[in-house]
C-alpha cells in the first residue's frame, strides 16, 4: 500500500516540475507533501531517471530530465 502512495506523490512531484525546475523547499510547499513523503517520491522518480539535481549553495534545485 504504500508504494502506490509513494507513486501517487511522485505523480504531484512531476505535475509540480512540468512548469519548470523549483528548489526542494518550493518544490514542498508547491506538492504540500511532507518532508519523508517528498524524499520518498523524489527516489522514485531518481529511481526512474525522470529527474535532475543541483546542488546550488544552500539549496538543491530539482528539474525533469
Amino acid at each position: 500500500m504504500i508504494t502506490s502512495k509513494i507513486g501517487e506523490n511522485a505523480g504531484l512531484v512531476w505535475s509540480a516540475l512540468q512548469n519548470g525546475a523549483l528548489a526542494q523547499k518550493a518544490l514542498k510547499k508547491a506538492t504540500k507533501l511532507k518532508d519523508a513523503e517528498l524524499n520518498m517520491a523524489l527516489g522514485w522518480l531518481a529511481r526512474e531517471g525522470k529527474i535532475a539535481f543541483d546542488v546550488q549553495e544552500a539549496d538543491t534545485v530539482i528539474s525533469l530530465q
